[in-house]
């Protein structure tokens, strides 16, 4: 398939540029895979398409304040984006500056932090932080939350709220799970009334989710990695909603992703680890039966991914529909809830 099949047209005024006034406030655009059938819907609605055996899956990574400005030694400007902390003092890093720094570069950042350029791999710098403290410290201390590329406003402290999810907990992702700032604990109270089962996997989302294909031919991109981790007891959980003949429900592109890697291998597999799994249309899904989930750049592999899991027609239509309703795009913009595909294995 080609990337050119992924492009759409979106006004700039479309593109949310600050989250609702209240976070279960948005639209929300059901999407019927099995007969692309549409409807205008709220995402207080949500509990509605769901069951009491379903289990809901969310992504409890939390968001740091990655980004970082400062001078190289030469008095250059330059400045990082955290992709990736690996350990008390060193991360790998992007690194925007008139001229790329050489490993050695010393950095003065936030005019009080010495880092020092240790490495290059790709696109990525390895930075060790020759302050005291550790990376995640600095970073709570000196650094600016890292707003997506299309908001065009500096981090306020709003952002610092809204920009992450009522249930985030572990520190290491440079995005928000989007999908997931719709929830607030009257709506997870809603759920758990309901008796719809939660669970929580780990995905930390690095930059490279804001990054638009830049090949052809899809099948020659090159997928980003992040480090995701599956507790045993939402494995656990799966098993049970299964065994029920309850659906599984992916909070975000990022949670299906974890659960998605997890199971490349026959079956759902615990613990820390690596993926670039690349999803698009041909995919056979093994976990996820129903995607809730916001609206995506064009050409991007989050709108391959929705396309795989909804039909790519289904979604062409379903972005048209939702741009003539003027719905509200992208990081802060409304949600859509999407079944599966008929041809999915999982129907």
């Amino acid at each position: 398939m080609r990337t050119q099949d992924f492009d759409f047209y979106l006004p700039d005024n479309l593109i949310a540029q600050h989250p609702t006034s209240d976070r279960a406030a948005s639209r929300m655009l059901h999407l019927n895979g099995t007969n692309g059938i549409l409807s205008d819907k709220t995402f207080m609605d949500l509990p509605n398409y769901l069951n009491t055996n379903d289990l809901v899956v969310f992504n409890d990574t939390r968001v740091i304040k990655a980004r970082l400005f400062g001078k190289k030694e030469s008095g250059g400007n330059v400045e990082v984006l955290i992709e990736r902390v690996l350990d008390e003092h060193t991360a790998y890093a992007h690194v925007r500056a008139s001229r790329a720094p050489k490993v050695g570069t010393k950095l003065k950042l936030s005019k009080a932090l010495d880092v020092l350029v240790i490495d290059r791999q790709d696109d990525l710098f390895m930075l060790r932080f020759l302050n005291d403290a550790s990376v995640l410290d600095t970073l709570d201390h000196y650094g600016a939350l890292p707003l997506p590329p299309y908001i065009t406003h500096e981090a306020t402290s709003d952002d610092e709220e809204r920009y992450q999810t009522v249930f985030s907990k572990h520190l290491g992702a440079v995005a928000a799970p989007t999908a997931g700032l719709h929830f607030n604990d009257s709506m997870l109270a809603s759920l758990k009334d309901k008796g719809i089962a939660v669970a929580y996997v780990t995905l930390h989302v690095g930059a490279g989710t804001f990054q638009p294909v830049r090949v052809d031919d899809i099948k020659d991109h090159k997928m980003h990695s992040e480090l995701y981790n599956i507790p045993q007891t939402t494995i656990d959980m799966i098993a049970t909603a299964k065994s029920n003949g309850g659906k599984v429900t992916a909070i975000g592109t990022t949670a299906l992703r974890a659960l998605e890697s997890a199971a490349q291998h026959g079956r759902l597999e615990p613990g820390w680890s690596e993926t670039c799994i690349f999803i698009t249309p041909g995919y056979e899904f093994k976990v996820v039966d129903r995607l809730f989930t916001n609206f995506h750049l064009p050409k991007s592999t989050l709108l391959m991914l929705v396309s795989a899991f909804a039909g790519a027609e289904n979604i062409k239509q379903a972005y048209a529909y939702a741009i003539s309703q003027q719905y509200r795009f992208f990081s802060y913009g409304d949600a859509m809830l999407i079944e599966t595909h008929p041809n999915n294995p999982l129907n």
